[in-house]
């Protein structure tokens, strides 16, 4: 009885915990689909705003500019995460080694609006001298993401690197492979789930991130958070609603075939072990059997 309690308030209190947080992302979607200018007045079912969205060019150009410094912001953090991580697990001690750590880790424990005065400090700075710089645009975005990336992906990589057997990488320089070959070959592939989780992290801090961007982001420039933060200052809109639903689609299917991958390599791997102990017992069955005759 007692444990039939337990497993009710279990229950409850998931369904809660998953009601606060999924409801309200329910209603967004649900009034996407609604045809009046107000986000809160139900009139009919309709996919004017979905239209209205689509022919928005300045939408269009805010997601295609927050897509481009999320890739780019993505691939230079990982490989600057990655250098890091190597230089912290595999170099042992080195001058300076406790300031390059609080250097790596610092934009993880700044304030953002620390981090974004200071490098539009900068910015303005080498706009005077350099001039990709004066206009504080998409060279200059990618920049300061990449600055505050690199510490989480330097993070996570770093995890995966601790779990590494040295053992395999010596193996491999006793047989020849010089110290690239033995990166490019047993390092990188041993470390390449998180590779992708520091990818995958750095795209989704890139895309959302909102006061450094505000910052450093020049007239022209203009990503899809600061767009739609100026939006709803000015009032709720349904295309913000419609914007957001086909956000969260994306990121559902993504997340669901993910899932799927993961869920199939499980499987792969609950088969091949589940083969490999069927061969081991009909081994010692075998083996037994020769040492009876």
């Amino acid at each position: 009885m007692r444990k039939n309690k337990s497993l009710i308030a279990r229950i409850v209190i998931l369904a809660c915990a998953l009601t606060f947080l999924y409801l309200p992302i329910l209603m967004l979607i649900i009034y996407s689909f609604n045809e009046s200018k107000m986000v809160t007045v139900w009139t009919k079912a309709s996919l004017h705003w979905y239209y209205e969205l689509f022919s928005d060019s300045q939408i269009g150009h805010a997601v295609l500019i927050s897509l481009t410094v999320a890739f780019m912001t993505a691939c230079a953090s990982v490989v600057i995460g990655t250098l890091a991580a190597f230089v912290l697990v595999r170099v042992r001690s080195f001058t300076g080694e406790s300031l390059f750590v609080l250097l790596i880790t610092a934009p993880m424990v700044l304030p953002e609006v620390i981090t974004g005065l200071a490098l539009l400090m900068l910015f303005v700075t080498l706009g005077e001298i350099i001039p990709w710089f004066a206009d504080r645009g998409i060279f200059a975005i990618w920049i300061a993401h990449v600055t505050f990336c690199s510490a989480y992906t330097t993070v996570v990589i770093r995890s995966r690197f601790r779990e590494l057997d040295i053992s395999i990488e010596e193996a491999a320089m006793d047989l020849g492979a010089g110290p690239i070959k033995v990166f490019f070959a047993v390092i990188l592939p041993a470390i390449m789930p998180a590779e992708v989780a520091a990818f995958l992290l750095s795209f989704t801090m890139s895309m959302d991130d909102l006061v450094i961007t505000s910052f450093i982001a020049g007239p022209d420039s203009t990503t899809l958070p600061m767009l739609i933060f100026s939006s709803v200052r000015r009032g709720l809109s349904p295309e913000i609603n419609a914007l957001a639903t086909i956000i969260v689609l994306i990121v559902s299917i993504f997340t669901f075939f993910a899932w799927l991958s993961m869920v199939k390599k499980q499987k792969r791997m609950a088969s091949d072990a589940a083969k490999a102990a069927k061969a081991a017992k009909l081994e010692q069955q075998r083996s037994t059997f020769h040492s009876k005759i």
